[in-house]
């Protein structure tokens, strides 16, 4: 039964199927006329024993035993597309790939800055970068799919090893021509009578949970508080005069009409950690020689954004 439900053929055709949620749309999509392609499916089914795939109002549906074979074989086409890929790569002489999972604001400043001096150090390593939140990155590098992820908060996991390669400093983002915006330097507590507009809504705990604490550590309740998504989201509401918010030093990146970027009050500066994670016992050359370039480049950064080396902007 192995072998045939294992076809990568009628794996492709039932993934498109699901994907476009329509026979007819999947075999267009895929080049082929459509009675084969429904074939393909029912050959599937019969090797599985199982329907995978029901008619509904809104089109082509997975069943439940359907949507989970469709998240795996479409992992294995990845991982099958992937090794195509490399070997590719390798026949034509270039020395590899690495897939890096990214996140939010950190592909605004550190992430492009790693990235380049790597590739500086190894020009004929491809790099590919995935943006996934941090519960997606872990499982895509369980799965293989991605060699060293970034984000800010992780907590231990065996098979997994993290460390924190740059700490942050955070700024406050102000509409231009709010009373504040003059301002040399902002308190919490002033913040706190403010309405804020933090990020990002998922997933938790994270950056939004961070900053809570921060308050509630000085033993303030911030007057009101909209979630959104990213950061960009974020100052742009901002610029709209809808709140305040706060980012990381890569957020101050963002080129928005309309805010200021005030410091925090010498006595709330607070950091945010970017992390950089791999597996533990992967020796590979190429992720081993990316981490150590985050390392070199982390602390550089660091010591520059240490208080008194960093300008207030507009």
């Amino acid at each position: 039964m192995a072998s045939s439900f294992m076809d990568f053929r009628r794996l492709s055709c039932f993934v498109a199927v699901v994907e476009q949620k329509s026979f007819r749309a999947a075999a267009l999509k895929l080049h082929i006329s459509q009675p084969p392609l429904t074939r393909h499916v029912q050959m599937l089914e019969e090797s599985l024993g199982v329907q995978l795939l029901v008619r509904s109002a809104a089109g082509v549906e997975p069943t439940a035993a359907g949507q989970l074979f469709f998240e795996e074989a479409r992992n294995l086409l990845a991982l099958a597309q992937q090794a195509g890929e490399r070997v590719k790569l390798a026949g034509q002489g270039r020395i590899g790939r690495l897939d890096v999972g990214v996140f939010g604001s950190a592909v605004l400043g550190a992430i492009p800055k790693i990235v380049r001096a790597f590739r500086e150090r190894l020009p004929n390593v491809e790099v590919v970068l995935h943006s996934l939140d941090r519960a997606a990155q872990l499982k895509a590098l369980r799965e293989r799919r991605i060699d060293v992820g970034f984000n800010r908060f992780f907590t231990e996991e065996p098979d997994l090893a993290w460390e924190v390669i740059q700490t942050e400093p955070m700024s406050v983002v102000v509409p231009e021509r709010h009373p504040l915006a003059k301002r040399a330097s902002l308190s919490l507590a002033e913040l706190a009578r403010e309405p804020l507009v933090l990020y990002p809504r998922a997933p938790r705990p994270g950056f939004i949970d961070y900053l809570m604490r921060l308050f509630h550590d000085r033993g303030l309740t911030p007057q009101r508080v909209q979630e959104v998504d990213d950061v960009l989201t974020a100052a742009a509401l901002v610029a709209s005069n809808l709140g305040l918010s706060l980012v990381t030093e890569s957020g101050r990146s963002l080129s928005i009409p309309g805010i200021v970027h005030v410091p925090l009050a010498p006595a709330d500066r607070a950091t945010v950690a970017l992390c950089i994670i791999h597996r533990r016992f992967d020796d590979a050359a190429i992720p081993r020689a990316f981490v150590e370039v985050a390392r070199s480049l982390g602390q550089a950064a660091t010591e520059a954004d240490r208080p008194g080396k960093r300008r207030r902007s507009r």
